[in-house]
């Protein structure tokens, strides 16, 4: 793998017999013949674990667990690790590119701002997991085609309410709408979501926090 510089949480650790690889028109599954070739992404990703901690910051909280920049660096990862369902409430996975860090105040998301995908406790079971694998696969696949290099990462939260999964971008302003809303289609395609999705930008939900965040465009 590309680095590991921090050691794996026993929260999201999985027994070494769990296999989740699945096909993807992005990120393909690896074949037996060719596991002795790895397949580079065109970025290092790198795997944040947030554990809900009443007693630590933040940023205390916040784990980096690992990287990776090949195909069978990705799947190796996300085969031995929890899915999103089964981390515990208040927690969080994130996946960004390295060296961006999922807060807000970040310089690569401080211009910024998410397509957020809420969802209801019901829909844990058998949509969440499905969707947050189909947005990594679409961000290390470069599925976002010209505007893949606006994206920063994704957050999958678990809540005891219901869940949210956000698709963080770099740039919020007007003059970059096309390339905000080309994404939050994209994720519409991909996902084959036929609810309507709306894109916050960092720097109201920086002031809002805790209140009603206005969607600045929908899909």
């Amino acid at each position: 793998m590309a680095g590991n510089k921090a050691n794996e949480s026993e929260d999201i650790e999985k027994p070494q017999d769990s296999d989740r690889q699945e096909s993807s028109g992005d990120v393909p599954p690896i074949t037996p013949n060719e596991m002795t070739i790895k397949h580079p992404l065109q970025n290092t990703w790198t795997l944040w674990y947030y554990e809900h901690d009443k007693k630590k910051s933040w940023m205390k909280n916040q784990c980096e667990i690992t990287s990776f920049d090949t195909v069978e660096d990705f799947w190796s990862l996300f085969n031995h690790i929890k899915s999103a369902s089964e981390i515990r409430h208040g927690c969080d996975y994130s996946l960004f590119k390295q060296g961006i860090r999922p807060m807000w105040e970040d310089d690569a998301n401080k211009e910024g701002g998410r397509w957020l995908i809420n969802l209801e406790k019901k829909q844990r079971e058998n949509e969440l997991d499905s969707y947050w694998m189909e947005i990594i696969l679409c961000m290390i696949g470069e599925a976002f085609d010209e505007y893949s290099d606006e994206i920063c990462g994704a957050v999958v939260s678990v809540r005891m309410k219901g869940d949210k999964i956000g698709v963080w971008t770099a740039d919020a302003e007007k003059r970059n709408g096309e390339g905000v809303l080309a994404i939050g289609r994209k994720l519409k395609e991909r996902l084959k979501l036929n609810t309507v999705i709306g894109y916050q930008v960092h720097k109201d939900t920086m002031v809002k926090a805790g209140a009603s965040i206005r969607n600045t465009y929908h899909v």
